[in-house]
């Protein structure tokens, strides 16, 4: 059987598609016996791959990196294997946590997702957004914009209690309205992700999973509303591990030049109020 649990790379080099492991906390453990391994690059039935390529912590440089063959067999180097990692860098963000930073991602067929028939709006701008909270919110915004090359497109900043300021930059790296928000906090939050957004490509999507998580009785922080800046309808749910969901629909699109960087004073034109759900009897 192939170990489960353990985050891993699809990447592809120069025609090769390799398996890319982190290793540097973690030792290889399993995943470097020849039975795994070759279950593991099996096309078909496994993740299908040349090789597994883990990176491990080094005394003489930043890591070092160790390439096994599809048949177990150690390679001494493989230079497609190093232009893949080299390819992908972890580094700790100021708001605290680490952002991984990656090219070359081998690109997978779109999956069936039966709940949202009309599926995700990905190609080409990613999974959707992530609105982080922070009290280095000066340096995050210098990581964004000279670290990770993002560009503002508009930011909000309103009074939302007596003497309480929010302030929010919002950012693009394509034609999404903002891949990363950053939201100033006086203080540090229970979790740092405040939402993440997932966009839908059909309105009615949204509808129907606003139904479902209020039939479900989850948490509703806030129901179906419209955005101000990005003019996306949607609702929030929040999640398990404490950090909230947008499920969303119909965001404007950056274009190029993009000349609407401009203040806002409102979160929503209208809804996004909490949901209360009726007791039970």
């Amino acid at each position: 059987m192939i170990p489960q649990g353990r985050a891993f790379y699809k990447m592809s080099g120069s025609g090769n598609d390799f398996v890319v492991v982190d290793a540097r906390t973690t030792p290889p453990g399993r995943l470097a016996e020849r039975e795994v391994v070759g279950r593991i690059c099996a096309h078909g039935t496994g993740v299908g791959a040349d090789g597994i390529v883990f990176v491990e912590p080094s005394s003489q440089a930043a890591v070092r990196l160790v390439y096994l063959n599809a048949d177990a067999s150690r390679a001494e180097f493989c230079g497609n294997a190093t232009l893949c990692v080299t390819r992908l860098a972890v580094v700790d963000a100021p708001w605290g946590t680490p952002v991984e930073v990656a090219t070359g991602l081998t690109r997978g067929s779109r999956p069936d997702t039966p709940l949202m028939p009309g599926g995700f709006l990905t190609r080409g701008e990613g999974f959707g957004h992530a609105v982080v909270g922070t009290t280095a919110f000066d340096e995050s915004v210098r990581f964004a914009t000279d670290g990770l090359g993002m560009v503002r497109s508009d930011y909000l900043e309103m009074e939302i209690a007596a003497g309480i300021e929010l302030e929010v930059h919002f950012f693009h790296c394509n034609a999404r309205h903002h891949t990363l928000a950053l939201a100033r906090v006086p203080f540090e939050m229970p979790t740092k992700l405040h939402h993440l957004m997932f966009e839908a490509n059909e309105r009615d999507d949204v509808g129907a999973a606003f139904d479902r998580a209020f039939a479900a009785g989850l948490p509703l922080p806030n129901g179906l509303g419209l955005h101000d800046n990005d003019r996306m309808f949607s609702f929030y749910v929040e999640s398990p591990a404490g950090f909230q969901v947008e499920v969303g629909h119909g965001a404007r699109q950056i274009t190029e030049p993009w000349t609407d960087d401009r203040r806002y004073d409102r979160i929503s034109a209208w809804g996004h109020q909490p949901v209360v759900h009726p007791p039970s009897s």
